[in-house]
């Protein structure tokens, strides 16, 4: 009698795990980019750094927040690899079809650059307040002549998205929207 109790609770105990909801999986999708005619840089090549996060943890796992303390990440939710990585990788493909320069390199290339860059993640992150629930992303990118190690320019783009939903699917899409005006912004900055 203990053995046929203790098998419909193993059985009870397994069908309850099987039946935990399923884990989505969201990314970023590589914006359209514009070919860029007449370029300073068609003879140069650029090395895309790393993405480095100054106040956000950067995981796979989907950051959001109802205020400045109460912070999480998404239990059934999360990117499709880290967000660095997914961030370097935009940046990368968004640069080489803008054929703004002669080749765009990750930062594991061992080709000599003309120049690098750099990319610091000040936020990114699903904010809701109340009512309201927004995308919100903040980086600073710096554009360094990498035979002197000069800098040649820098400059922090910031954007707010309204969520068409309160949750991680709501929060993806209003982050492509976002990367879409980062990506446009991004190349006009540096022409």
């Amino acid at each position: 009698m203990k053995r046929h109790i203790l098998a419909i609770a193993l059985i009870t105990l397994f069908t309850a795990c099987s039946k935990a909801p399923a884990l989505k999986i969201y990314t970023l999708d590589v914006p359209q980019t514009y070919s860029v005619k007449h370029s300073p840089y068609k003879t140069k090549t650029i090395k895309v750094i790393y993405p480095q996060s100054l106040r956000e943890q950067m995981s796979q796992k989907m950051n959001f927040s109802y205020s400045i303390n109460d912070r999480g990440t998404y239990q059934n939710s999360e990117w499709s690899n880290h967000m660095n990585k997914l961030l370097q990788g935009t940046l990368i493909d968004v640069l080489e079809r803008s054929r703004l320069f002669k080749a765009v390199l990750s930062d594991t290339s061992t080709l000599k650059e003309n120049y690098s860059l750099e990319s610091n993640i000040f936020s990114f992150e699903h904010r809701v307040r109340a009512e309201q629930s927004h995308s919100v992303v903040s980086i600073q990118f710096t554009l360094i002549d990498a035979d002197s190690g000069k800098l040649v320019k820098s400059r922090r783009f910031s954007y707010q998205e309204p969520t068409p939903s309160t949750d991680a699917k709501g929060y993806a899409l209003a982050t492509n929207v976002i990367l879409a005006r980062l990506s446009a912004d991004l190349l006009g900055w540096l022409r």
